[in-house]
């Protein structure tokens, strides 16, 4: 008997006033007829999404139904009652509540991680901003390894002379290269000459073989110059700079090192009551890893310089001999011995046809 009673008052007309609180509807027949033409003109409620703000709304107004949590109802515009939609048993709706609890865990899970992410990062960026600042103003200590300092800066140095070679090699095979184009072009007029002024035959035509052989030998010391070039890239920009990139991360380690280092003999000068001594028990912790890290990246610089340095001496001694006896025998004249100088350090040369040195290709 309960049970029906209930489910009587709960098809019952409510009628409401413009405040909020019961009344009778009949007494406003404007506000009656406005909700019966919301009801009967407006979105279905059986569809998937209601509009916000009444009869008319914009489409930034539209709330999907998923999100709205309670029994779902059917309108009847004609009678303005609620009537219960029966066949949603409480598995669906635990089901749906469920997921929508595990859907906002993840997301508060990804939104608390990224927000310790960033105070981590703004820490470390203002204790190491603090520990440049105070360096360069004299009134920070930083730590210093003269031998391993002294070492990275003659890497610098040399780095930026190689940079000269190479550039110098660069603007050499570049202006070789044209003229030998202007030789290849030069014997073809003075063969074409000789073929169209009999009375300058022979001079021409010596002339023509001239050119072309100085062309051939040219060809020739231009693949032993794109080599020297092509191998003096490879080491300036490839070797030597992987070696810089680590030092750089050294540097980095070696910053936050100090700035830590700093913070901890900060701390150990204070107070030594229990919030003072865990926050230099964390002040510590932090030390100890960044002290880790830095020793760890000082370790990775000094083996990378010592094998940089064998393998420049190496590859400069087999470049510098190749370009002394490539040019040498080019402006000797010596034909064979520049084609040996080329097998010897098995430099092979661009097919016939190639327009131009490989290494104006790839800038």
């Amino acid at each position: 008997m309960t049970d029906g009673i209930m489910s009587k008052a709960a098809t019952m007309e409510i009628p409401i006033n413009s405040n909020g609180d019961t009344g009778a509807l009949a007494e406003d027949d404007g506000l009656e007829q406005d909700l019966q033409q919301v009801m009967v003109s407006g979105p279905n409620l059986n569809e998937t999404s209601i509009v916000s703000g009444g009869y008319g709304g914009t489409a930034e107004g539209i709330i999907p139904t998923s999100s709205i949590k309670g029994p779902a109802v059917h309108y009847n515009p004609e009678f303005n009652k609620r009537i219960p939609v029966t066949g949603l048993g409480p598995n669906m709706h635990h089901s749906s509540s469920s997921s929508s609890m595990a859907a906002e865990e993840t997301t508060r899970g990804v939104a608390v991680e990224k927000i310790e992410a960033m105070r981590k990062w703004s820490l470390n960026t203002y204790k190491c901003t603090k520990q440049m600042i105070s360096e360069r103003f004299g009134r920070g200590s930083r730590t210093v390894d003269l031998e391993l300092e002294a070492q990275i800066e003659l890497l610098r140095d040399t780095k930026r002379k190689y940079e000269n070679v190479l550039r110098l090699a660069q603007a050499l095979t570049n202006h070789f290269y044209n003229m030998v184009q202007t030789q290849h072009s030069l014997g073809d007029t003075f063969a074409d000459l000789s073929q169209k002024s009999p009375e300058l035959r022979d001079e021409f035509g010596y002339n023509a073989e001239t050119q072309k052989l100085l062309c051939k030998n040219g060809e020739t010391l231009l693949g032993a110059i794109n080599f020297f070039v092509s191998s003096i890239n490879t080491l300036v920009n490839k070797t030597m700079e992987d070696t810089l990139m680590t030092i750089k991360m050294y540097e980095n380690a070696r910053l936050e090192f100090d700035a830590y280092r700093s913070d901890l003999e900060e701390l150990s000068l204070g107070p030594r009551d229990a919030v003072a001594m865990a926050r230099i028990d964390a002040a510590q912790q932090q030390y100890q890893v960044h002290k880790e890290k830095y020793e760890r990246l000082r370790s990775d610089v000094t083996i990378k310089l010592k094998f940089l340095e064998e393998n420049k001496v190496k590859v400069m001694h087999k470049q510098l001999l190749l370009f002394h006896n490539a040019i040498s025998a080019y402006f000797a004249g010596n034909q064979q011995q520049l084609e040996q100088t080329l097998k010897q350090f098995n430099v092979k040369l661009r097919p016939p046809g190639a327009d131009k040195p490989s290494w104006l290709e790839e800038q």
